[in-house]
């Protein structure tokens, strides 16, 4: 059996962690108003609890349930088994963080009337986003 490891991120926004899970390969994520149970890869419960979840299921076959707590700061943490840290590293959640950001500027420019003229992502990570708006 694998220990989770808390990984404290600048996440405090549930919605728009779910849209950038989304972004980076997870459309079947749960969110929860209070914590859950996290389980092990063999189904079994672990006294980790979180709020927003990556179900074991949808990350692999010997993997653990991902999950993010809040913290009493607002802030999420990254709950990730020491198994699933290989692949789900600090590279991974700097990606994660990444599309948190481009799903919180949409958001931002939905809200206050912009137009998307483009958004374009190039091969070194850096995500290009052009808004426009008419008065």
């Amino acid at each position: 059996m694998s220990h989770f490891t808390r990984v404290r991120t600048a996440l405090r926004d549930a919605d728009l962690l779910v849209t950038a899970l989304a972004e980076v390969g997870f459309t079947d994520v749960e969110q929860h108003g209070a914590p859950q149970t996290l389980y092990g890869y063999q189904g079994d419960a672990r006294p980790e609890r979180a709020e927003v979840i990556v179900r074991r299921e949808h990350i692999g076959k010997l993997s653990n349930d991902i999950g993010f707590r809040r913290g009493d700061d607002g802030a999420f943490e990254a709950v990730i088994s020491e198994y699933d840290g290989s692949a789900y590293d600090n590279a991974w959640l700097t990606r994660l963080t990444r599309a948190y950001g481009h799903a919180a500027a949409l958001r931002y420019a939905q809200e206050h009337g912009y137009d998307v003229q483009s958004d374009v992502s190039e091969a070194n990570g850096t995500r290009r986003l052009v808004l426009r708006r008419y008065t």
